[in-house]
């Protein structure tokens, strides 16, 4: 799992880059080790990497009807579900930490359970937000007030 964290987030840091980092390679070397860069090594076993980035580039709302999770139906009043790794998910952590919101926090990386109801919710990409029955696909503070206050 740390691996799959660790090619994220040099996936990311790559596009983030620029276009002229467009393609991301892997390959071998003789001792076994494995690399990645933004070129093809010399050798013909190097292979283009698909990234495929799962986190929210805008926010969108919805409501919840059949289908709630536990945890949110028993009345916790904010959940997130969310990733370490994650920057907009490290935004809303400190937003609600510095505004005094209570909140629960499921990673989805570390906790299977949250993983299944992630995914129950259908969730494509982090942070996943719920008040109440509102539901919050990404996160900007003044997006989370109108569904908070």
């Amino acid at each position: 799992m740390k691996g799959c964290i660790a090619l994220l987030l040099f996936a990311s840091a790559m596009l983030l880059a620029g276009q002229a980092c467009a393609e991301i390679y892997t390959w071998t070397d003789a001792q076994g080790r494995v690399h990645f860069g933004d070129k093809p090594a010399d050798n013909d076993r190097a292979q283009a990497v698909n990234v495929r980035i799962n986190t929210f580039e805008s926010v969108t709302y919805e409501s919840l009807g059949k289908g709630v999770p536990e945890p949110a139906a028993r009345g916790a009043r904010v959940i997130m579900y969310a990733t370490q790794w994650c920057g907009v998910c490290k935004k809303a952590r400190r937003y609600f930490n510095d505004n005094n919101i209570p909140f629960t926090e499921y990673d989805i990386d570390n906790d299977p359970k949250a993983q299944a109801r992630f995914d129950a919710l259908e969730g494509k990409g982090v942070p996943v937000i719920l008040v109440g029955k509102r539901r919050m696909n990404g996160f900007s503070a003044e997006g989370f007030e109108r569904i908070y206050r």
